[in-house]
């Protein structure tokens, strides 16, 4: 630990050497600094350095390493995890570096690492370009990325890391390197799950895909008919192509203009449709989800960058999020997930989420550390409430929901769902045969382990 002279002069040299802005204890602005997505996080951070560009990057982590600090990497999302903040840290915040560069000739896009799904997806929509991003637009590319990153358009183009194309990375030493398929390509192939383990991402390029159209089909059950509603969408997933996708969720009733007033504030049953494609193609899919009676629709085409926006939820809320994937759905399972909407606290933001697999998730490459691939289904209950008073039992609800679908879990778990869940999750998200190699690349970039507060993979 650095004696309090050393770290008085090296916070004043930060002070002056940053382009971006630096707030210790004390600063007028440092508790907003400090204040991430999830309430339920509240951390105090030694340093928070705002960093304007990949030089405020280094100066910030040569600083971290001259006072003995460890270092938090603070993206442009939502950190539910708190793996954006720590006690007494230095943390590395990007959120001014979220430039993007669309090169549609190539069909790829040069992403910084404190940009959102917003900033990327409104980028390349004017060329007709999207990649698998988030399932929200306040989303942070870079976190969501090296963590796997499943979206709305994984089944028609991978997970995010299947179309990761390069990264540009600030080691713990300081130094910047570049990691591809030919350029230090065991990093590489650890960024494809590993997360921040192994230096701050301060810029990704990530493949692109045609996207002209874009359509939905949202539609509301009453909960009773959630079980006829999933084994609906079960087959059209099954039979659809895999431009097909989306979810079956129990939510509190939004008020917006298409829900009907008496489904307001209490628990319906939700199935979104969506298709990489037209409004022609989205009916032929969608059709079985039409037939079943319902309350409530909106079908069409709709601008991709529109359908980011829909799950959409403020910061400042408290947040508890976990998963399980399954093997298969048989209707024993279907009946159970369902069941477990019944403790769901209403109303509040919690969501009871079942998304489908399959597609080019289960297609693309299997020497990732992304586990999570062979399964058929993910379960993602996610809850969110206002009041500490809640705690326990929006808690409890979550960790049910994994109990209750347990017996057709394949054991894997995608790392950003999930919280602190112990280091048995970590290694089941990674998987396990991919451990000790992980760790012999967080020995060769950080082998300090510096980079740990994440999901955090010990240098080996």
């Amino acid at each position: 630990m650095a004696s309090p002279s050393k770290a008085h002069t090296a916070l004043a040299a930060l002070r002056e050497d940053l382009v971006g802005e630096v707030f210790a204890p004390g600063d007028i602005g440092y508790d907003e600094a400090r204040a991430v997505f999830n309430a339920m996080i509240d951390r105090r951070p030694a340093v928070i350095a705002q960093c304007a560009d990949d030089a405020d990057v280094v100066r910030a982590v040569r600083f971290g390493r001259e006072l003995d600090l460890a270092i938090a990497v603070r993206g442009g999302g939502h950190s539910v995890a708190g793996s954006a903040s720590g006690d007494g840290a230095l943390v590395v915040d990007l959120r001014r570096m979220h430039a993007v560069t669309v090169d549609p000739a190539a069909e790829a896009v040069r992403v910084q690492g404190g940009a959102t799904m917003s900033d990327l997806d409104r980028a390349t929509e004017p060329y007709g370009l999207a990649t698998t991003g988030g399932r929200a637009s306040t989303t942070g590319v870079g976190g969501f990325v090296l963590g796997g990153g499943t979206g709305w358009l994984d089944r028609a183009f991978g997970l995010a890391v299947d179309n990761l194309l390069g990264v540009e990375l600030v080691t713990a030493d300081g130094e910047r390197v570049h990691a591809n398929a030919d350029e230090n390509p065991e990093l590489f192939w650890a960024l494809h799950g590993g997360g921040g383990n192994f230096g701050v991402a301060t810029a990704l390029t990530l493949e692109l895909h045609e996207l002209p159209e874009f359509s939905v089909a949202l539609l509301l059950y009453p909960p009773r008919s959630g079980p006829d509603a999933v084994r609906t969408f079960r087959e059209v997933i099954r039979t659809g192509p895999d431009e097909a996708g989306g979810a079956v969720l129990y939510l509190t009733g939004p008020p917006l203009p298409f829900v009907p007033e008496h489904l307001v504030g209490t628990l319906v049953c939700a199935a979104l449709v969506t298709c990489a494609g037209g409004e022609e193609d989205l009916r032929k899919i969608a059709e079985p989800m039409l037939a079943l009676p319902h309350e409530a629709e909106v079908v069409g085409p709709m601008p991709y960058t529109e359908v980011q926006r829909m799950l959409d939820l403020p910061s400042g809320l408290r947040n508890y999020w976990s998963a399980e994937y399954l093997a298969a759905l048989p209707d024993e399972a279907v009946d159970a997930w369902c069941a477990c909407a019944d403790g769901m606290p209403v109303p509040t933001g919690t969501q009871h989420v079942l998304f489908p697999q399959g597609g080019a998730i289960a297609a693309g490459p299997a020497e990732y550390p992304v586990p999570y691939r062979d399964a058929s289904w993910a379960v993602h209950p996610f809850g969110i409430w206002a009041e500490p008073a809640d705690d326990e039992r929006a808690v409890a609800w979550v960790r049910g929901v994994r109990a209750g679908v347990r017996p057709w879990s394949t054991g894997a778990v995608y790392l950003n769902f999930i919280g602190d869940e112990g280091p048995d999750r970590v290694r089941a998200g990674l998987g396990v045969g991919n451990a000790l190699r992980l760790g012999k690349v967080k020995r060769t970039w950080d082998p300090d382990n510096v980079f740990r507060f994440n999901h955090n993979i010990k240098p080996l």
